[in-house]
Formats: structure tokens, sequence, C-alpha cells
């Protein structure tokens, strides 16, 4: 079975005018699509068209089978995938509009060592139009619809690394954000890797502005391949490299995330390594207090510790934020949730 939610608004008319119907349906089908109904939901086509759509067409992608609410407001949503795969996301509101953190694959083949995503490994990727009805099924239950939206911001940061399903999140972007659709702005849409430099390139070409947002979380490379795999093959300053070439093609300001782990990355050296690195750059440090993973023994710092690590940067002359932590009470860290689903805790 195949999804129809992974068709752009030129391939769905072909679709339907290869079935002998007027092309006007296609618009009454992308538009339903994208409002979050299943096919079998969409009441202003007919009953003939609904049924041949399921003969090759999956009825529903993606279905929220659990929502936890954090006493922040915070809500976080295991999906239930077609073919029974779990996946995980994460909708905040704020003053500003509401963020939904969403997975790019089940699970994750990159093995950072703080992220609960890579535990058991890459499962699959998503499609386009998974990863589209997760926004779509969000919207709706948030109120929203195409013409009002709930999620006013995307961030590809949840389970999964975006870059590693490289086609599938370029063509995410272009249906998100396609003005026959849900019409996202790409610029209210942030793509968080942890640095494959030859997909950092490739989406600079893309002409797609969205915010690259890298997470770093160590400056020193050595020290880097410990927590995160990649640095054996990408180096820190092949990433920064990577980012001033994004900066170059799109005029679009870097962001680094920056999660402290008490005593591996939230010392003085390390303040001034990434201030060396990064003062003369156009981008912005966000810190972030670890959201700890029971499966390793990393532990976060307190809130003073990360205030006072952020004004060591600032002081240094960068640009530096921290994080406000969502959804601690309820698994809000990548990966946590859907693990615990699928043990059956």
């Amino acid at each position: 079975m195949k999804i129809l939610q992974d068709l752009n608004f030129t391939e769905l008319k072909n679709l339907i005018e290869s079935y002998k119907e007027k092309s006007f349906r296609a618009t009454q089908i992308y538009s339903a699509l994208h409002n979050g109904l299943k096919i079998s939901e969409i009441s202003n086509i007919s009953k003939a068209l609904r049924e041949k759509l399921l003969i090759e067409f999956v009825d529903e992608p993606v279905e929220i089978i659990k929502t936890l609410v954090s006493k922040d407001g915070t809500e976080k949503y295991l999906f239930k995938l077609f073919d029974g795969n779990i996946i995980e996301g994460v909708y905040m509101k704020n003053r500003y509009g509401n963020t939904q953190c969403l997975s790019t694959q089940v699970g994750c083949r990159m093995g950072c060592k703080f992220c609960a995503s890579g535990i058991g490994g890459l499962v699959r990727n998503l499609t386009p139009g998974e990863m589209l009805a997760t926004i779509s099924a969000v919207n709706k239950k948030g109120g929203g619809n195409i013409n009002k939206r709930a999620v006013t911001n995307i961030v590809l940061m949840g389970s999964g690394e975006p870059l590693d399903n490289y086609d599938n999140v370029i063509k995410f972007l272009k249906l998100v954000s396609s003005k026959e659709g849900l019409n996202v702005s790409l610029r209210n849409i942030s793509l968080s890797t942890c640095g494959i430099v030859p997909k950092m390139l490739a989406l600079a070409e893309e002409n797609l502005p969205v915010n690259l947002t890298v997470s770093l979380h160590q400056p020193f490379n050595d020290k880097r391949k410990e927590l995160m795999p990649i640095s054996k093959v990408y180096s820190v300053d092949e990433i920064l490299k990577a980012c001033d070439y994004y900066f170059e093609k799109t005029g679009r300001r870097f962001i680094f995330e920056y999660s402290l782990v008490k005593g591996e990355n939230d010392d003085i050296e390390s303040a001034n390594e990434l201030i060396r690195l990064l003062r003369h750059r156009p981008c912005h440090v966000n810190i972030i207090r670890l959201n700890e993973v029971k499966e390793n023994n990393l532990k976060a710092t307190t809130e003073k510790e990360a205030y006072q690590f952020c004004g060591l940067l600032e002081k240094g002359g960068l640009s530096a934020t921290v994080r406000r932590l969502n959804g601690a009470d309820i698994e809000g860290a990548c990966g946590q949730l859907r693990r615990n689903y699928v043990k059956g805790e």
C-alpha cells in the first residue's frame, strides 16, 4: 500500500485525471489530507472515488495513539504508523506561536550518547507523507486547519537525523510549505542535524530558506567523538565550514544546540573554545539543560550552572540563551516515550 500524502499537488492532479475525474477533485482531496482527514472521511468526493483511492493507498498513514500533557503545557504524542511502527512528536505552545517537533525516522543510527532515539538503531526512514501526516494530525487536534493553523512552527528535531533521510525530508519541506496545503513558511521551519557535512552543503543549494540548527554539544573534536560518533567522520572544523557555506548561500544565520552535560562540556575551557570557534560567525548558541535518559549515566547541570555558562559565552561576545526545559515530566527528550512504549513500560 502507498501513502497518498506522499504526492505533491501536481502528482495528485495527474493521478486524479488518470482516474478520468475532473481536476478540481485534486484540490478537494489535497486540502482534506492537509486538514488531517482520512481518505474515507473526504465527504465532498464520490464514494466510488474514495473506494478507488483506498485500493491503492493507505486510509490513515499516521494515528495519534497516546497523548501526554506536561504541567508546563507541552504535549507529547505517540504516533502509530500504518505498518505498526511507533514514532513520537512534541507540541509546544508559546507566545510567538506553536511549535511541533517532528520525527524523520523510526529510530536513529547516529548513536549520540545522550539521546534515547538511537537506542536500538535505525528501523526505517519516514516518507514525506508520513511526516506531513504527523503535522496535519497535530494541527487538527489543536483545532487548526489549512486556513488557520494551530501549528505555526516546525522543528525537525524529533527521533532520527533529518539529513540521513535527505530526499524524503526535502520533499516533505516542499509539501508542508505548498500554497495548496498547510502553506507553512520555510522561514518558520528549523532543521537540526548532528553534522552530516555533504548533506549540509547540498541543503545550502536547495533554495529552501529553512533555519539550520547544528547539534554541537562539544567544541573539542576528540571529546565530541565520544559523545557523538559522527565526529569520527566529520570534524567540528568541517561542520563549521559547512555552516559558513550555508550562510553564504542563504543569508540565514545558523544556530548551535548545546546540551550541557555535567562534568563533560560545562567547564570554562569548553566555554572559551566555543567563543574562539564561534565569535566571528553569524550564529546563536541555544543552551539546553540535558533531558536525562535512564539508559545512560549522563547528568544534567543545574539551572544556575546553565545560566552561568551562558553568561561566560555572552561575555565572550556570543549570542546565547538558555532554552526553557519543556516536557521533562512527560519524557520530553527525543526517543524516551517511544522506547518505553515499545518495551511495554
